[in-house]
């Protein structure tokens, strides 16, 4: 199993990564066969805290999740750090306790610090020299020349392709080893960003935003290196529990919709409740059973 994000890349190209909402969600994705996985800002704002994604939370927030997802799953983690949480010491201070925590890699973007969601109107970037400051600072705080500082750029919207091509030229020669570009609209954007700035690239595949659900085989042919899914099956639980609450309420009772929830042996069985049931008896039943027999 690869344990940080190069050797992920080298040994699936595009990396298929997987949005995980918690530590349950991490084990899921595991089973599934997932070789990466991701935490959303987004998702630590809504999931977490019933939050809009526009900057409410911060590094401890989101590093309560980080914590329980690591302690269940091994694969890399890519983390959502928005703009870095501050200017460069406090940039410093989030590279370091990622870091500490287990975390593969991390982006950082290049908006302003009263962000907005990367997919719908109103945002703004800072200055290219600005951004390539939150770069270095990330760079120069990394002990780890494995641990992954990925550059995530929302200006294509608001400066077009030939200058947000430019600007992660400049990210790159900052020290960021990949890029994130976000809201891509066509797949030969993604090959002008291969071709042009010569490290790994992200493709974003939320839904409801304005990049297509391009394939894998599609984003491959565009030299993609990452796939990110970053909240697809939140989305998915999300739809099912309103359904199941709504049915609940309206019916008075949820024997229409059993067939949507996961069984109780299914559970137990990601979860590796049997193992650890062993585990007491073994320690606790067959301590008592040789004392009986003494």
């Amino acid at each position: 199993m690869p344990t940080n994000m190069y050797d992920a890349i080298a040994a699936e190209r595009p990396l298929q990564v997987a949005g995980v909402i918690n530590a349950y969600a991490a084990i899921q994705a595991e089973r599934a066969g997932f070789n990466a996985i991701y935490l959303s800002g987004s998702g630590v704002a809504t999931a977490s805290y019933g939050l809009p994604d526009l900057g409410m939370t911060g590094l401890t927030d989101v590093l309560a999740d980080v914590e329980r997802i690591k302690s269940v799953s091994e694969l890399p983690l890519l983390v959502d750090c928005d703009t870095g949480w501050g200017a460069a010491l406090s940039i410093a201070r989030t590279v370091r306790e990622m870091e500490r925590a287990g975390v593969a890699a991390i982006h950082i973007e290049d908006q302003v610090q009263e962000k907005r969601c990367g997919h719908l109107p109103g945002k703004m970037v800072v200055e290219i020299e600005e951004m390539c400051d939150r770069i270095k600072a990330a760079v120069d705080a990394r002990i780890d020349n494995q641990f992954m500082i990925m550059a995530r750029t929302d200006a294509l919207a608001t400066d077009g392709l030939a200058r947000t091509l430019d600007r992660c030229a400049a990210y790159v020669e900052a020290g960021a080893d990949a890029i994130f570009a976000e809201a891509v609209t066509e797949l030969g954007q993604y090959q002008e960003f291969a071709t042009r700035i010569g490290v790994p690239i992200l493709a974003n595949l939320t839904e409801f935003g304005r990049t297509p659900q391009f394939t894998v085989d599609e984003l491959r042919s565009a030299d993609v290196a990452m796939a990110l899914y970053p909240l697809s099956a939140f989305r998915a639980m999300n739809r099912v529990a309103e359904a199941v609450y709504s049915e609940i309420k309206n019916a008075g009772t949820q024997r229409d919709v059993v067939h949507l929830m996961q069984t109780r042996e299914e559970l137990y069985e990601n979860i590796g409740y049997h193992e650890y049931e062993q585990k007491i008896n073994d320690l606790f039943y067959g301590r008592r059973q040789s004392e009986h027999t003494k």
